[in-house]
């Protein structure tokens, strides 16, 4: 690490202000609006489009097929991650890696603006370039919690910028039902489309990621150069030097598999959660927003009090208990509607589901903080992304897969594996050993 000033208020603001920024993508394109769009304007509904692939005609349902696209999408950015994160480690340059994929994600979602009903392949294609930058982007940012952080307030400083996410994400989301629903409260007489509310994110997520190129600072200084050498060759032999190398690394490797496996559930169920209330309960779309402003609400208070739980029981314990509520959310959302009041229950499960959304997260990110060598943390956080990232490969496929065959309902009980799994491979990880192979530098 190079000599560089404390982390100040400013600072820990300016990193926590980028989840503020990006988190109207999540909400209003990934869980709300576009993903809804897509698989009912885009890509069909239930009548869903008919793909050629390798001389096999296939017709796919329209979810089907947004989470398969979901699913290329992250495996673009699984493959991309290790090198790059090495790269920015080596060169002292993740802000820039940040700025870019920021800027390449805000520039697709407002192209999808051009996608019209039927579209689909445009629609798949601007999406896929926007949730790549998404992503990626998300790899460098998590990057940064190492070097702003304490091992003492990481889990407060982690669940911070979620809560700063949330609250961004709920705002955009609001906007975003005016301007769908109530267009008079902004002065037009006309309704705005589903297309607008993509540019309004668009614009949004540009714009307020500022202070965080403004106010965050590379702390970690470039490798010099010797001939014949590259930041792009210094990167791939680092990221063969950390695998050859992960033995020492047990806890985190551990952590790494557990993570890979539940984040399937999360990941999925936050993303499919309004397309399955859409199609399965038949709720509106005025009601749709509504919950998910009231699962954005909750995630904010959530992420508050598990991040600063994190801090006093362990953020182990905290995720622990996170994946015992999200098994009983799969299970519920299989009966949701069959039996009693649906709408209540809707209500109910989203405010369960926002409660432990944040403290998931926020804890998942901490344990990896605590882990991670801190020289090393854009290399090390990239490899947290890659399972987040496959996750996000796997979780998509295997709903898609069985909604097609199956239909809904079993496709949302199927999510209660992974997070059985990955609870069960969680409790072998030891926080404190973990902590103390974080001390040892890559070799």
């Amino acid at each position: 690490m190079n000599n560089t000033p404390p982390v100040t208020s400013r600072e820990i603001w300016g990193w926590g202000l980028y989840d503020f920024a990006n988190s109207a993508f999540a909400t209003s394109i990934l869980a709300v609006i576009f993903n809804r769009y897509f698989a009912e304007q885009l890509a069909g509904g239930e009548d869903g489009v008919v793909l050629d692939l390798f001389s096999i005609t296939l017709r796919v349902p329209g979810v089907t097929f947004f989470t398969y696209t979901l699913a290329a999408a992250m495996l673009v950015v699984a493959l991309l991650a290790p090198v790059l994160g090495a790269i920015a480690d080596s060169s002292g340059t993740k802000k820039r890696f940040l700025a870019f994929f920021c800027y390449m994600g805000a520039g697709a979602t407002a192209m999808l603006y051009f996608a019209n009903e039927g579209q689909y392949w445009r629609g798949a294609i601007f999406f896929l370039v926007a949730q790549v930058g998404f992503a990626a982007a998300n790899i460098f940012y998590n990057a940064f919690l190492p070097e702003i952080s304490t091992p003492k307030n990481i889990g407060w400083i982690s669940g911070f910028g979620f809560t700063l996410g949330y609250l961004g994400g709920a705002i955009m989301l609001a906007l975003n039902l005016v301007m769908l629903g109530y267009p008079q409260w902004l002065g037009f007489d006309h309704p705005f489309s589903p297309q607008d509310t993509f540019l309004s994110v668009a614009l949004w997520w540009a714009v307020c990621a500022l202070p965080t190129f403004l106010w965050l600072k590379e702390r970690q200084s470039a490798i010099q150069l010797t001939p014949g050498k590259s930041y792009v060759r210094i990167g791939i032999q680092r990221v063969a030097k950390t695998f050859s190398n992960v033995r020492r690394y047990r806890e985190l490797t551990k952590f790494l598999i557990a993570f890979l496996i539940y984040n399937d559930g999360i990941q999925t169920t936050v993303v499919i959660s309004a397309i399955f209330i859409d199609e399965v309960l038949g709720m509106s779309d005025g009601m749709i927003l509504g919950l998910f402003l009231v699962i954005q609400a909750t995630a904010f208070v959530g992420a508050l009090i598990l991040g600063a739980a994190s801090d006093y029981i362990g953020n182990k314990r905290v995720v622990l208990l996170t994946l015992v509520v999200w098994t009983t959310v799969a299970v519920w959302g299989y009966f949701i509607g069959i039996t009693g009041n649906t709408q209540a229950e809707v209500w109910g499960l989203g405010i369960v589901v926002g409660l432990v959304l944040g403290g998931s997260q926020s804890a998942s990110r901490a344990i990896q903080g605590t882990f991670t060598p801190v020289g090393n943390s854009a290399e090390f956080f990239a490899f947290y992304g890659i399972a987040g990232r496959f996750s996000s490969v796997l979780g998509p496929l295997t709903y898609g897969s069985v909604y097609a065959l199956l239909g809904a309902r079993p496709a949302i009980l199927c999510l209660a594996v992974f997070f059985i799994l990955g609870l069960l491979i969680l409790l072998t990880v030891d926080e404190k050993e973990g902590q103390r192979q974080a001390k040892m530098a890559v070799a």
